[in-house]
């Protein structure tokens, strides 16, 4: 069997529509052969493209959008690089239109028509994608609390995409399904969590009844030297709670770094607790007791806060 004709140079790259490739002289056979699949009607993307997450399936649309259309609600907030809800980052692609123009209905999109409203689409790696607070309203509706909160917390702190101020405007335009939600979620979140883990770890604790911990705690001997950067930390008592998600698991030197790093937190009169992921199951019980009880053996009361 003979290997498909070499496709021109401008479409080798990435998916493409239909209507690009009859402009660049390919032939109806030519779409059709076995070295390419159909993400999309009238799109076409190479087999052998190697990428199936979410970023290859918004590309994949990408070719065939509406000039109008863009990506929006959790699809947005993970192409700015937002903490997606477990077993959503590739299974939903959300492109919205607003009003009068319409929405995609196709197969694979969830399309939305927004009300009438000025546009807010900023260009990332050439998707049109939704501004960062108007997507995490977006995801006001379906989203729970705790994902809110872990998405807000990236976009004002180390993502650096969008303001506290900007969330409060897009949650206060929001009514109905999801509007109290967000109000909620905006008073918990917090720019300085560094991952979606420790936003979860922090709520968790806060629902239990524990005071509200420092976030990046600098820890210093009395000679001002260096100990530790705790995850979250309660000064008054002298306690640290340090997050492991076991991503250094296979990483010698971190190991090695972090066993180290233990004893010299207790030299310098503090106690810390590790949680690790299996912790946060069943609601994050183990990890309310670990923290609690050390919280109570440093002195702290529930009844004095």
């Amino acid at each position: 069997m003979r290997p498909p004709a070499d496709l021109p140079a401008e479409l080798r790259a990435g998916p493409f529509s239909i209507h690009d490739a009859q402009r660049a002289g390919v032939r109806a056979g030519r779409l059709d052969a076995r070295d390419l699949t159909i993400p999309f009607p009238g799109v076409r993307d190479h087999k052998d493209a190697g990428s199936y997450g979410l970023l290859r399936q918004c590309q994949q649309f990408a070719a065939r959008i509406a000039p109008w259309q863009f990506f929006s609600h959790g699809t947005a907030l993970a192409l700015w690089g937002a903490p997606m809800p477990s077993g959503r980052s590739g299974s939903e692609v959300h492109v919205s239109a607003h009003r009068p123009q319409r929405e995609p209905r196709v197969k694979g999109v969830i399309g939305h028509r927004l009300q009438h409203r000025d546009a807010a689409v900023h260009l990332i790696g050439g998707l049109p994608v939704e501004s960062p607070a108007r997507a995490w309203r977006q995801a006001g509706a379906s989203w729970s609390l705790d994902d809110l909160v872990a998405a807000g917390d990236y976009l004002v702190g180390r993502g650096r995409c969008a303001t506290l101020e900007e969330l409060r405007c897009e949650a206060a335009a929001m009514g109905g399904v999801g509007a109290e939600r967000l109000r909620a979620a905006l008073d918990a979140i917090r720019a300085g969590s560094e991952s979606s883990e420790k936003s979860r770890l922090r709520l968790v604790l806060a629902r239990a009844g524990l005071p509200e911990p420092e976030l990046n705690w600098v820890l210093r001997d009395t000679s001002g030297r260096f100990v530790a950067r705790l995850d979250l930390a309660y000064p008054r008592w002298r306690v640290g709670t340090e997050y492991d998600g076991r991503q250094h698991a296979f990483d010698v030197r971190q190991f090695e770094r972090d066993s180290d790093r233990w004893p010299a937190i207790r030299r310098a009169g503090w106690d810390v607790v590790r949680v690790l992921r299996h912790h946060l199951r069943d609601g994050g019980k183990p990890a309310v007791f670990l923290v609690r009880e050390a919280l109570l053996r440093a002195g702290w009361s529930p009844s004095r806060g």
